[in-house]
């Protein structure tokens, strides 16, 4: 018992440490105002208010916000998931120089600061007329997500055997039809961290949204949202940070769904 104290303890410190962000998000969200500029500062509020959700809800377009971001997210995941399948399973299964040089493409373009690539993709959708729409939000976000992707499923490919994909070609199969139905049904938990990866990646990202849709509002999503609650003179953070409680329910949900995925999926890929 003396030896599992310890660990115990070390446990429940990194917890309570990891979780603590969460907590002081939602003791200022309900913190009254005279609170958030006391000290020492409150931990347990004894007077709660909600007032900050009702204005939140109620006041500004939080939810017009959300479904904007949940349809960029949406249509990112789902571009990111149909390229980085095919990429991810070209690099695992076929060897060549241009194979190769495909590949290490896609990890230098992964290196590449977003700072960079805002400029030119507005200059892009400006000439496609696609500038202020979600479409570009959603294809922005690609570029972050579909490296990633690609090299998370290689990983993932590498370590089921080929052997299926070859007594599937015996049976009649072409290589996409491998891949459809033996490769893809197994590779379900590195599907599913993926997925959960660039959906998070393209809820949280903020600086291709603010460039590409702030002139747009009717188009923002939750990440500009939030920042435009920031006045020149007064901070109320009580609503950021119940906007920002609001805004992590979607992300929670999907994380429960596909959480039973996750540390397999992340793992996997270093399996032999």
């Amino acid at each position: 018992m003396k030896g599992q104290a310890l660990p115990a303890f070390a446990t429940l410190i990194v917890c309570a440490l990891l979780l603590f962000p969460i907590w002081w998000m939602l003791v200022t969200a309900v913190a009254q105002p005279d609170d958030l500029r006391g000290f020492p500062p409150v931990f347990f509020p004894t007077h709660p208010s909600f007032a900050a959700f009702h204005t939140i809800l109620f006041d500004r377009p939080m939810l017009r916000w959300i479904m904007n971001s949940a349809i960029v997210a949406g249509l990112s995941t789902a571009l990111t998931m149909v390229l980085g399948v095919l990429g991810g399973y070209a690099l695992s299964r076929y060897s060549s120089r241009a194979v190769r040089a495909a590949g290490m493409s896609v990890l230098l373009a992964k290196m590449i600061p977003t700072t960079l690539l805002v400029i030119p993709l507005y200059v892009l959708f400006r000439e496609y007329g696609l500038l202020a729409t979600l479409t570009s939000a959603a294809l922005a976000h690609c570029t972050v997500t579909i490296p990633f992707a690609i090299w998370m499923l290689k990983a993932y490919f590498d370590s089921i055997p080929a052997e299926l994909e070859e007594a599937a070609a015996i049976d009649g199969c072409t290589p996409l039809g491998a891949l459809w139905r033996i490769v893809l049904p197994v590779s379900l938990p590195g599907l599913g961290a993926t997925a959960l990866y660039a959906f998070i990646l393209s809820w949280n990202e903020f600086a291709f949204s603010r460039t590409l849709l702030f002139s747009a509002p009717e188009n923002w999503t939750v990440t500009i949202g939030i920042a435009s609650i920031r006045g020149e003179y007064i901070i109320a953070w009580n609503e950021i940070m119940a906007a920002s409680a609001i805004v992590a329910v979607p992300i929670i949900i999907v994380f429960l769904w596909l959480e039973r995925y996750l540390v397999v999926g992340l793992t996997a890929g270093a399996q032999k």
